[in-house]
């Protein structure tokens, strides 16, 4: 099984998540937004899987500077533009397991779907 963990390399929830994944000796890749980006079809494929109301991080700084036009009337298209054009708008990190992918992190989910 290949683990990809999402995210952005300086967000405290990723650290966070990279050192649950390394004090478990779990070998996984990282995948940092800010250098290698998300391509339409993966993001379209988590929302569909997830919901984009999961996935569009409404709490963050970069989704909070956006004009008010930006943020009003939201549906599916809207928002997988902008985190497309803005990726620290997706809540971090996504850890994809392959058949299955958590949002966020949280220790006890994360030991629940992976055996250590």
């Amino acid at each position: 099984m290949t683990i990809i963990l999402y995210g952005i390399r300086n967000c405290d929830s990723v650290k966070k998540a990279r050192a649950w994944l390394d004090g478990r000796e779990i070998t996984y890749a990282f995948h940092d937004y800010k250098t290698a980006g998300i391509d339409a079809e993966r993001l379209q494929r988590w929302c569909k899987e997830l919901g984009w109301e999961t996935l569009l991080n409404r709490a963050g700084t970069t989704f909070r500077k956006l004009p008010d036009g930006d943020k009003q009337e939201l549906d599916e298209r809207k928002a997988i533009a902008l985190m497309l054009a803005q990726p620290s708008m997706i809540k971090r990190p996504v850890l994809d397991l392959g058949e299955q992918r958590l949002v966020g992190f949280k220790p006890e989910l994360y030991a629940q779907a992976l055996p250590f």
